[in-house]
């Protein structure tokens, strides 16, 4: 039998995750890129790799405003936002090649926000045959990626890209 180790997990298992005060985030906001996984800083958003990814690579658009909905921005954020999904995806598929996306918005908790204060856009690469035994029997992911190294990968594309604008 092979063993999966996760140890870095673990905290999140048991609910003992250090969280900073208030809303995760607005405290992304002012935070050092590095210290948050955040990639890419617009005048109205940023893209942040998520914590807690469904595959390699999962990121999320999160407007800095701390607002519940979509319709709580203005136009702006909004199509900052969409900017930042489009060069999202063009990062994604020069680092990871993926087979396709999922992109898209849970507006609250019935809809399964995590957190339904803030909304935020997830961008999660998918393969072909991605879904094994693992999330199916065992209700775990496997993730061969920390999120450093998926930072240091993902960083220099996304300055690049946004040079070449």
């Amino acid at each position: 039998m092979e063993r999966l180790w996760t140890p870095w997990r673990m905290p999140y298992l048991r609910g003992e995750d250090e969280k900073p005060a208030g809303c995760v985030f607005c405290h992304k906001v002012n935070a050092p890129d590095a210290d948050e996984h955040v990639l890419h800083r617009g005048t109205f958003c940023y893209v942040t790799l998520n914590r807690y990814p469904y595959s390699n690579g999962h990121l999320m658009v999160i407007p800095c405003t701390h607002v519940p909905s979509l319709e709580d921005l203005d136009a702006p954020a909004l199509t900052e936002m969409m900017q930042a999904v489009n060069l999202s995806l063009a990062v994604l598929r020069e680092a990871y090649d993926p087979h396709g996306f999922n992109v898209g918005v849970n507006l609250g908790k019935a809809a399964g926000a995590g957190i339904a204060e803030h909304v935020h856009m997830h961008i999660v690469p998918r393969w072909m045959a991605d879904t094994n035994f693992m999330p199916v029997v065992g209700q775990t992911r496997v993730i061969p990626e920390l999120l450093d190294d998926a930072y240091a990968r993902l960083k220099p594309i996304f300055v690049r890209l946004c040079n070449n604008t």
